[in-house]
């Protein structure tokens, strides 16, 4: 595992800004620029001016409005960290949307927070997704997680990916979010590796998703936000 970034005043959090009102950002990068190890290096108001700049600022964090005028925060990070996978996304929202947060999760977005939040929770935010840590509304994740826990009847309420994924595939999501590789999950569930790699196809597919670091995102969650949540039966 690679080690948890350090930031400093001479090399400072680079942070790109992408909302598309201009009050809002103006309050944040403010904020943001007072602090000495946070640098504001760029900002943007729509999709296609964040896909465009984004980029060549090289970025440590980009903090995303999720909704704008022309496509939405998600579509930006999935992009982005597909361009940049070291950058860490965090997601920035008036609205309390279950929906919107699990997308982010699995657009690889390493944060999700309200707008009401405070300035000074906001900068701690920035610098947990900037040292490689997850950041997430609390109060959104806990019913999220509720909403993706399985019922007495073995039914699940709002997940039909999760709920579609076999015992089998459930195992091995649980593997994948503790970090280990195809060859290790063969060795622990006594499966070839290639067979290993097919399960794993086979759930991305189910779940959605393109990248296995994605599902890992989902699957940490799951156990850090709702450890009694079922993954495995």
């Amino acid at each position: 595992m690679a080690a948890a970034r350090t930031f400093s005043e001479e090399s400072p959090i680079r942070v790109f800004l992408v909302d598309d009102h201009e009050v809002v950002r103006r309050g944040i990068i403010d904020l943001l620029d007072a602090e000495r190890d946070i640098s504001v290096v760029g900002e943007a108001d729509t999709v296609d001016h964040a896909l465009t700049r984004g980029p060549a600022l090289r970025p440590d964090v980009a903090v995303l409005d999720v909704r704008l005028p022309d496509g939405d925060g998600i579509t930006v990070c999935r992009e982005l960290r597909s361009q940049m996978p070291s950058l860490a996304c965090l997601m920035l929202t008036s609205f309390d949307d279950e929906d919107a947060l699990l997308d982010a999760i699995m657009a690889g977005a390493a944060g999700y927070v309200l707008k009401q939040i405070k300035g000074s929770d906001l900068i701690s935010a920035v610098r947990t997704v900037a040292s490689g840590q997850s950041m997430l509304d609390p109060a959104t994740t806990a019913r999220l997680m509720r909403t993706l826990r399985t019922d007495p009847a073995g039914q699940s309420d709002v997940a039909p990916e999760l709920a579609g994924l076999s015992p089998r595939e459930r195992d091995i999501l649980a593997l994948i979010g503790d970090g280990l590789t195809n060859r290790e999950i063969g060795k622990k569930l006594y499966l070839s590796e290639k067979t290993v790699k097919n399960h794993i196809s086979r759930l991305l597919a189910k779940l959605g998703v393109q990248r296995r670091v994605q599902a890992a995102v989902i699957s940490s969650h799951l156990r850090q936000q709702a450890p009694d949540a079922r993954l495995a039966p």
